[in-house]
């Protein structure tokens, strides 16, 4: 009997490169993909993740000493992002690209839609045939005809998978997620990659980008691990790694563990929180000391993501007031302005829809909130604005501590601690942050959560609204679950399985 055909790679690529200017980004790297294979891709924030990503697909162009080949078959390069997609590579980005107002196949068919007749109008009636075909293949019972407003976090990754499954032959493709899962709880991960192994289990390849190293490890075949622009690990297999192991690759070194802060005494409240109902949040108490950290948590689409913009006085709520020190606020009544005018706030958790601009420089993003305070109509001085972001530089790590650069420039982690920062120059006395540190690499997350801590020492009172129990556990006092009935319950522990016990014991309870 013959040899059996040798089974090609799905994808394969040598000698990747890439510089802007003197920088050099990537060196020398060189990942393999096997059919039918979810592969991680990890690295810290600037590591080349997203560079590499967008060289496979023609947005950045690679040096021409790279070889990139699809199922054997070898791409020109620098390769184009028509040439990608014509081979099988497709990629469902952090923010999905989904559009709200419109349909699910109107979704799915966007960048492809099906034509016909001299004028290449769309062919409605096959363009909803080519969706519900794609929805299949994952499995998903969504109806095409839905509007992808109305859907839930895991069914609007669905839409953007079938988007990415619409042009390839059964069994056939690579789908770079990057970042696309950051959104989802854990019950909404479990369903998703249900559904993602329906297609891997038919021979759609998966290159998964993503700061979640338990995601990483758990729902991947093999992990490629970047450090400063060099491969430091590939192809290794995912279940003979550790959490630990895979940090030393990436960071080179031991991360520092996060020093306990002794829990801060109960003092007299400075904050007090009373009344505030809106919708299925009714009648929410509760009270914050000086200097303490409180988190906030609970199942995702429960409504407790609602308080961070709530408090903060970024939506309104149908009645509730907060007390700062002295000073009342009605809930029902009230703005931004005159919640920054009572030191409240906010660092939300949509950097690049609501809290940065990405075409201005970190300098410009930074003094936004004090310009009108601290300048005139006819001159803003730049250097105390200079001065301020250079201290804040230093004690949040932001890197490289380049003032011009613009937003868009800097890795997540960066654009991350350049959020907090900008709100931190407000000097707030109660400073409330929605996901902190999702979506950055386990060095930024550090760096954070150790902020938190420096700002709490200085008697700022630091809400903390996430779903991360383990987050949670480590930086905050206490922590106030909320039961989807209305009410906040308290635990004071170090230990995210004990957060997340309760939150599930308070939806068994609704």
């Amino acid at each position: 009997m013959g040899e059996g055909r040798r089974i090609l790679p799905r994808l394969e690529v040598h000698n990747l490169a890439k510089s802007f200017g003197s920088t050099q980004v990537l060196r020398d790297v060189s990942i393999v993909v096997q059919p039918g294979e979810i592969h991680g891709l990890v690295g810290e924030n600037g590591s080349g993740k997203s560079t590499l990503v967008k060289l496979l697909t023609g947005y950045h162009t690679c040096e021409k000493s790279a070889s990139i080949s699809v199922d054997g078959n070898q791409l020109a390069v620098p390769v184009h992002w028509q040439q990608a997609h014509a081979a099988g590579i497709s990629v469902v980005h952090q923010d999905l690209g989904l559009i709200d107002d419109l349909s699910v196949a109107e979704n799915i068919g966007v960048g492809g839609y099906r034509t016909r007749g001299l004028f290449r109008t769309i062919d409605w009636r096959r363009q909803k045939e080519v969706a519900a075909s794609a929805l299949e293949r994952l499995a998903s019972s969504i109806d095409p005809m839905a509007n992808v407003g109305s859907l839930s976090a895991s069914e609007r990754a669905e839409v953007a998978v079938a988007r990415a499954l619409r042009d390839h032959k059964l069994g056939t493709g690579l789908i770079i997620l990057d970042e696309s899962t950051r959104s989802l709880s854990r019950d909404e991960l479990i369903r998703f990659y249900d559904m993602l192994n329906e297609v891997v289990n038919q021979g759609t390849s998966v290159l998964l980008v993503s700061h979640s190293l338990e995601e990483v490890l758990t729902q991947t075949h093999k992990v490629t691990l970047l450090r400063d622009g060099c491969l430091v690990g590939s192809g290794l297999s995912s279940s003979e790694l550790t959490e630990r192991e895979v940090v030393q690759l990436m960071l080179g070194k031991e991360v520092r563990a996060l020093s306990i802060r002794s829990q801060t005494a109960r003092q007299d409240a400075v904050v007090t929180v009373s009344g505030l109902s809106i919708g299925n949040i009714k009648d929410i108490h509760f009270s914050a000391g000086r200097g303490e950290v409180v988190g906030i948590t609970g199942l995702p689409g429960s409504g407790f993501e609602r308080l961070p913009y709530l408090l903060s006085g970024a939506q309104k709520a149908t009645s509730g007031m907060i007390q700062i020190n002295r000073e009342t606020v009605d809930l029902s009544k009230t703005s931004v302005s005159r919640c920054l005018r009572a030191g409240i706030a906010l660092v939300p958790e949509r950097r690049e829809l609501d809290g940065l601009a990405f075409e201005l420089s970190m300098r410009e993003n930074f003094s936004l909130p004090t310009l009108r305070s601290r300048g005139r109509w006819w001159f803003v001085s730049k250097r105390w604005q200079e001065e301020d972001l250079e201290r804040m530089t230093s004690d949040l790590g932001i890197r490289p501590p380049n003032s011009s650069l613009l937003i868009k420039q800097l890795s997540g982690g960066n654009q991350q601690k350049v959020l907090m920062a900008k709100w931190l120059s407000v000097g707030p006395k109660l400073l409330i942050l929605h996901e902190p540190t999702q979506a950055v690499d386990v060095g930024a997350k550090q760096d954070i959560l150790r902020q938190i801590h420096k700002v709490a020492d200085t008697g700022v009172c630091v809400l903390v609204v996430s779903t991360d129990v383990m987050d949670l556990a480590s930086v905050c006092d206490r922590v106030l679950v909320f039961s989807g009935a209305g009410h906040l319950s308290e635990i004071e522990t170090r230990s995210g399985d004990e957060i997340l016990e309760m939150i599930y014991a308070g939806a068994r309870a609704v």
